[in-house]
C-alpha cells in the first residue's frame, strides 16, 4: 500500500509559477515509478508529465514541455511538479499517481492516487 498526499495547489496568475509536492508513505517510495495527472472541469483525466523511479528518465505531454519540470527526493519519499508560465488552460485539479514501472506511470494505471490539488491560473 501506498498513501500519496499532493500539495502546493492555489489561485496564480498567467505567467506564474507554482511548484506542486506529492509525499509518500507505506511502500518504498523508490520501488515506483511517479506521476502527475490533472482534471479540468467537463474533462477527462489527462497525464502530464512521469519520471522513473531512478529519476533518470521523464516524460511530459507536449502542452507543458518546457515550463512544467517533474522530479523526485526518494530520501525524502517525494516527487515534484515545478510549473511556470502557467497558462489559464493549466487550470485544473493535479494528482499524483504511482505505478510500478514508468509505462504504467505514463498511462496512469498506477494502483495509487492522491486526492489531487487544485490549481487555477487566472487571466
Amino acid at each position: 500500500q501506498v498513501q500519496l498526499v499532493e500539495s502546493g495547489g492555489g489561485l496564480v496568475q498567467a505567467g506564474g509559477s507554482r511548484g506542486l509536492s506529492c509525499v509518500a508513505s507505506g511502500n518504498t517510495f523508490s520501488n515506483y515509478a511517479m506521476g502527475w495527472f490533472r482534471q479540468a472541469p467537463g474533462k477527462e483525466r489527462e497525464f502530464v508529465a512521469a519520471i522513473s523511479w531512478s529519476g533518470v528518465s521523464t516524460r511530459y505531454v507536449e502542452s507543458v514541455k518546457g515550463r512544467f519540470t517533474i522530479s523526485r527526493d526518494n530520501a525524502k519519499n517525494t516527487v515534484y511538479l515545478q510549473m511556470n508560465s502557467l497558462k489559464p488552460e493549466d487550470t485544473a485539479v493535479y494528482y499524483c499517481t504511482a505505478g510500478r514501472n514508468f509505462a504504467t506511470a505514463i498511462r496512469g494505471a498506477g494502483d495509487y492516487w492522491g486526492q489531487g490539488t487544485q490549481v487555477t491560473v487566472s487571466s
